[in-house]
């Protein structure tokens, strides 16, 4: 089976700092594939496997400050990949892995990104 294609919706106003860190069109999607869901933000790439996503929850839309560009959630421990502050798809994970950092000392239990068809992206990894 292919994987399908969820790219992430780009507001313009924060088009420009996101390529200050290497996160642009074209470097920002989710594939969601038989096995796995991969998640690439420009530089960060994020394998889950699909056994271990336990629910998609659509949300949004959220601050500016709380979503744009890479995010660690102190209340929850959870990472948001964020293009845009309009709504977004949390994948819900069985078992907490590694993201915002490259070694894996911090640990997500869920992952949020804001593709342009969050409908489409949790029906797809739900399905």
């Amino acid at each position: 089976m292919a994987a399908t294609r969820f790219d992430f919706a780009f507001d313009p106003r924060y088009t420009r700092p996101l390529g200050l860190i290497g996160v642009r069109p074209g470097r920002a999607y989710v594939d969601v594939g038989a096995v796995a869901v991969l998640i690439r933000f420009g530089p960060w790439r994020i394998r889950v496997p699909r056994t271990n996503i336990a629910a998609a929850h659509i949300g949004g839309p959220y601050s500016a400050w709380k979503v744009v560009g890479p995010h660690l959630s102190l209340a929850d421990g959870g990472l948001t990949l964020g293009t845009r502050t309009g709504r977004g798809v949390c994948l819900e994970l069985h078992r907490p892995m590694r993201g915002i950092e490259p070694i894996g000392l911090v640990r997500h239990r869920g992952i949020t990104v804001t593709v342009g068809d969050p409908e489409g992206l949790a029906a797809a990894v739900t399905a």
